[in-house]
């Protein structure tokens, strides 16, 4: 009912940038709104962890090791989302998620990107 698409992940050395994209393309009879979207990473051997996400009064909610160098955007029709990664460490290597909820409809998943950043 709704195809999430992640896009932009790749190999970047340490410091550089990287500008990920979400689509959540609804089915066409649904006309809710997407109430929640968010951008989740999944680093070999560990647990997926959330990075970004809607929060409360339109304010992002960041975790505390990108704070300050990733930044969430979402646009006018909001049901695209981007993630601009700066700075970006080793430590960030991760498979990149895109998560769209919908309460009427349920919650949907990417199938994910790679980001690679070498030392």
């Amino acid at each position: 009912q709704v195809h999430v698409v992640e896009s932009g992940g790749g190999l970047v050395q340490a410091g550089g940038s990287l500008r990920l994209s979400c689509v959540a393309a609804k089915a066409r009879f649904i006309t809710e709104s997407i109430d929640y979207m968010a951008w989740y990473r999944q680093a070999p051997g560990k647990q997926r962890e959330l990075v970004a996400g809607d929060g409360s009064g339109g304010i992002t909610n960041y975790a505390e090791s990108v704070k300050g160098r990733f930044t969430m955007s979402r646009d006018r029709v909001e049901t695209t989302i981007s993630l601009q990664m700066n700075s970006l460490k080793p430590e960030d290597t991760a498979v990149y998620y895109c998560y769209a909820l919908m309460t009427t409809h349920g919650s949907y998943w990417g199938q994910g990107t790679m980001v690679t950043v070498s030392a």
